[in-house]
């Protein structure tokens, strides 16, 4: 078997398999390339010795892992594991589903269920074929620090958590995922790695000082030794798609990439994704995570774009949070003055700022969308997210606030407007469990560094600190586990089968797919707080006030399709009655 490892910084790289070491001989054709031959099989430890580097002794310096191990068996600071992985190719054919056909559903594998593996996920995926859904999202499932974690800390991009099951648990999961009819979609982080377990300077110029981020020096895309760094990441991406036959990547704050190279890392990563979709006809698409509202994200590559399939949509997120909610706090400030007017404009225009003042960035931010050119499909609208219930103080739901009525409204917004819905996991319940920020640092220095560093930032916001969860307290990751009584209790059963009503109409009524922003109509009252809007031959009406409201449709002939609360049909004068706190989807 071949061994190899990219370390252009050192003069002397030797493989310590088991318990022998093996002398590595330069690669001449690679520069900083060194292989080695040695007979291995399944489950060899195996790791590398650098030289001697700053501050060690000489024969004390320590094996790291492969850089490009798939196997972490006893975590990011132990050796890597052989794996070969032929029999774990998952065996049951892609659905090939269309981005533009999907409806997503994400989902954290550590709290999805009590047990937080793969395994235990597969188990509960014929709930998510009932609801409906098209593709799991799958939050990052790299190795980080400890057992339980977001997973945004991960430091080895090319293997699997092993507590969730390692790489033979992620083949499992996206098998039976497939076997069900569900793509399998997984979250990568490239712009940062963890601070805890990242061996890769040790190796090489894998990060730079010429940039810097939130978390520290920036990965190097564009600096000298740039181009193995960029393999290595595309590497990484490509393997997730080829060799776990996973359907699709979303970018992790693709604005944070640091990239000043004519051709950016994230053309690159298209160009390959949209080379490997050709290969293997199977419809693979990246999605990114931005806060530019710049649609160039999503334009083509031949139309000076960086060629990504879709984008999330936070602004969509944040005029309906306002419009739900009626908070105002940090960036929620640009969108709460007038959020049903915030709302149409995203329903029609994807993003709410562009080109237009934002208060809370203190300057101009975004630029528009040409709606003759971009479809609607190129953006992810919805409620709530990871990100959105997680980063709050007490990763509080909207659940924990929202009366069901307005949970209603906001899905029938999100299942039936313009862009790929997606739902967190337990929403479509209105889960009574909280997801809050937990971490598992066995660093004691870094675990006291965390807690203390959210409950100060929470603190300068008028939160009491000591009333903040501990981040690296168990039970703040057994709370945010879902609790899977609920979904066939009340009220919780009722909300489901109205997510399973949205999803089936969305499914069936091609108009709700329809992916042509142009064409989407949006009227509003902002005192009286009703919003409607057209798809095409479908009309949805929501009223978020407590009050019932009287809305004119118009001489269309439509029929009530599927209401929250009882609606009679509209009459010959074309008005819909609609309660308090309701929703109606009316067609043909």
């Amino acid at each position: 078997m071949q061994f190899e490892v990219w370390a252009p910084l050192t003069d002397r790289v030797a493989l310590r398999l088991r318990e022998a070491t093996y002398e590595m001989a330069r690669d001449p054709d690679r520069a900083g390339w060194w292989t080695a031959e040695a007979e291995a099989a399944e489950g060899d430890r195996y790791g590398f010795l650098l030289g001697v580097a700053p501050g060690e002794e000489p024969g004390q310096e320590p094996v790291r892992p492969d850089p490009r191990g798939r196997r972490l068996p006893d975590g990011p600071d132990g050796l890597s594991a052989v794996v070969d992985l032929e029999p774990l190719t998952p065996r049951a054919p892609a659905p090939g589903t269309r981005l533009q056909d999907a409806v997503l559903y994400e989902l954290h594998i550590g709290t999805f269920t009590p047990e937080g593996t793969f395994d235990a996920a597969a188990a509960r995926l014929g709930h998510l074929t009932a609801l409906g859904v098209t593709h799991v999202e799958l939050m990052p499932v790299c190795p980080f620090p400890g057992r339980h974690g977001w997973g945004y800390d991960g430091v080895a991009p090319w293997a699997v958590h092993e507590p969730y099951g390692g790489p033979a648990g992620l083949a499992r999961f996206v098998d039976a995922a497939h076997g069900a009819g569900l793509g399998v979609v997984l979250d990568v982080v490239h712009n940062h790695l963890g601070p805890s377990g990242n061996h890769l300077p040790a190796f090489g110029p894998y990060f730079t000082d010429t940039h810097h981020t939130p978390w520290g020096a920036a990965v190097n895309l564009d600096a000298a030794g740039s181009d193995e760094v960029r393999a290595y990441l595309l590497g990484s991406a490509l393997a997730w798609l080829r060799d776990y036959r996973i359907d699709g990547l979303r970018l992790d704050a693709v604005h944070a990439l640091a990239d000043g190279r004519a051709l950016t890392f994230l053309e690159e990563l298209s160009a390959a994704v949209d080379e490997l979709a050709a290969e293997t006809g199977r419809p693979l698409f990246l999605i990114a995570e931005s806060d530019r509202c710049d649609p160039r994200t999503t334009t083509a590559r031949g139309a000076g774009g960086l060629g990504l399939h879709a984008q999330w949509n936070d602004d969509f997120h944040h005029a309906l949070h306002c419009a739900l909610t009626g908070e105002s706090q940090a960036y929620y400030a640009d969108f709460a003055d007038a959020p049903l007017a915030a709302l149409a404009k995203t329903m029609t225009r994807a993003f709410f700022h562009d080109g237009t003042w934002s208060s809370f960035r203190g300057r101009s931010h975004g630029r528009p969308v040409d709606r003759r050119r971009t479809s609607a499909h190129r953006f992810l609208g919805y409620t709530q997210t990871h990100d959105q219930i997680g980063n709050r103080a007490f990763g509080d739901r909207l659940a924990a606030s929202l009366s069901p009525g307005l949970l209603a409204c906001g899905a029938a917004l999100a299942l039936t407007g313009p862009f790929v819905p997606m739902l967190f996991m337990g929403e479509e319940w209105a889960a009574g469990t909280p997801w809050q920020y937990f971490t598992d640092h066995p660093d004691p220095e870094l675990a006291e560094a965390v807690r203390s560093g959210r409950r100060r930032e929470f603190a300068a916001h008028g939160w009491k600190a000591e009333e903040i969860p501990d981040p690296q307290d168990p039970a703040t990751r057994d709370r945010s586990c879902l609790d899977w009584a609920e979904p066939e209790s009340a009220p919780h059963d009722r909300l489901l089968a109205w997510y399973r009503t949205l999803i089936d109409l969305r499914r069936t009524h091609p108009d709700l797919r329809d992916p042509d922003l142009g064409a989407v109509r949006v009227a509003y009252d902002e005192e009286r707080r009703w919003v409607t809007f057209r798809r095409g031959d479908v009309r949805v009406a929501v009223n978020l006030s407590p009050e019932p409201v009287t809305i004119a449709l118009g001489r269309n002939g439509v029929r009530v399709l599927a209401a929250w609360e009882p609606v009679e049909h509209p009459g010959p004068d074309g008005r819909v009655h609609v309660p308090a706190e309701s929703a109606v989807l009316l067609g043909p």
